[in-house]
């Protein structure tokens, strides 16, 4: 009974939380809200405690180190340590930093690296499980002090009194400015988590090549790019449910897919370039075999780039991008400085596996389809105004919020 009277700090109808709220939804919808919030954060984190319990284990995997070992002595390097010379020494591996060296033993090396990438994944681990009770903490409190109805009061106090605009005429006008305000507070709660990420775990474990001023600009860019793609998108998305009547979810459902394809065509061409150089990858056997490999899958590669990812991390990887016959593949710059030729194939034999598997195309399948399900569910859900009251919104004489009900 009493985790039945859970209720909002902040409600609309004075501030107080003296909102009434008698309906079957309006009693057991917001404690069942903090109740699903609570049992998916224990299931993540049990998970994160398993894997932790992993990354303690300081003992080379004996079995792997049985293979290992059985390689060097097949190859005569067991127990060798000497480096090479003459011509050996120009065939020796591209990496770099104490990675494999291909004339040693290579047991002793592996044992190296797992040690290290035992204690960056420990690391990284333990900053999750603390993101997670701190993420899970705010997100309860904002629920129990009413953050939604407080935030949406001062954004249309705000937007009335300084342009005039009222949320019954002008409703999305304030609701972008709602969301400007909800953005703001959330990139100010982050900020130190991703700080601490970025300049002390990824740092401290040798891979972090971000300035401080690269990362803010990189956040700036990030808003001004949030603010124009994502503040019209809003916008019409929140005409469109207006607009759209009884089966608005259709419209919905179909105005995101294109946008969805839209977002998929001009990130990789308009927006990463703001963040990074791509330039073409320079002729000779790995671009060949590159082109070999795509044409042997039926890939329709057209362009291939290097980028500089090394400028933010000495991480590496590939990507592919585009539709129909103009696709292209993105090599990171660390990524051919680290492996060979060979290793660079495999990588990209493996995604271009996705491609030929369709899995691609699957996923994206299945995501519009979730998207479709849960804008039909929300429709069902739209109209109802004990599920706004119970969070808060029970302002009896004032409209309900099409984006606070959108983001309920």
């Amino acid at each position: 009974d009493e985790l039945l009277k859970l209720k909002p700090l902040y409600t609309q109808v004075s501030g107080q939380g003296e909102g009434d709220n008698t309906s079957l939804l309006g009693q057991y919808v917001f404690p069942a809200t903090i109740i699903f919030t609570m049992v998916v954060f224990l299931f993540e984190f049990y998970l994160d405690l398993r894997q932790r319990r992993s990354y303690k284990v300081t003992k080379f995997p004996s079995e792997l180190a049985k293979t290992v070992g059985s390689i060097d002595a097949d190859t005569g390097k067991a127990g060798s340590s000497a480096a090479p010379s003459g011509d050996e020494s120009k065939s020796k591996s591209k990496k770099k930093g104490g990675e494999i060296d291909t004339h040693k033993p290579l047991l002793p090396q592996l044992e190296t690296k797992f040690t290290k990438a035992q204690g960056y994944g420990l690391d990284k681990v333990n900053f999750s499980l603390v993101s997670q009770i701190y993420g899970t903490f705010e997100a309860v409190a904002f629920l129990l002090l009413g953050f939604f109805p407080y935030c949406w009061d001062k954004s249309a106090s705000w937007a009335e009194s300084t342009f005039g605009w009222t949320e019954t005429g002008d409703e999305i006008k304030v609701a972008l400015v709602f969301l400007g305000l909800t953005t703001i507070i959330g990139t100010i709660t982050g900020l130190p988590f991703e700080i601490y990420s970025t300049f002390q775990i990824e740092r401290k474990h040798g891979f972090n090549k971000q300035t401080a001023g690269l990362f803010i600009t990189d956040k700036v860019k990030s808003l001004v790019l949030t603010a124009v793609i994502g503040g019209p998108f809003i916008a019409l998305l929140l005409k469109i449910i207006q607009w759209g009547g009884e089966h608005f979810y259709l419209y919905v459902w179909a105005f995101t897919f294109f946008f969805s394809v839209f977002m998929m065509t001009i990130v990789p061409v308009v927006i990463m370039p703001m963040f990074n150089k791509y330039e073409p990858l320079k002729d000779g056997s790995l671009k060949t075999r590159i082109y070999e490999l795509a044409n042997k899958l039926k890939y329709p590669l057209t362009k291939l780039f290097v980028m500089d990812g090394s400028k933010r991390s000495s991480h590496s990887n590939a990507f592919m991008f585009g539709f129909g016959k103009n696709k292209r593949i993105v090599l990171f710059d660390t990524l051919l400085e680290q492996v060979h030729d060979d290793e660079i194939l495999a990588i990209l034999g493996h995604e271009l596996g996705h491609w030929k598997l369709g899995h691609t195309l699957s996923n994206f399948a299945i995501t519009q389809i979730y998207m479709g399900a849960a804008f039909y569910c929300f429709s069902r859900c739209y109209a109802s105004h004990d599920l706004y009251r119970a969070f808060g919104f029970d302002g009896e004489e004032r409209p309900i919020p099409t984006i606070i009900a959108l983001l309920l």
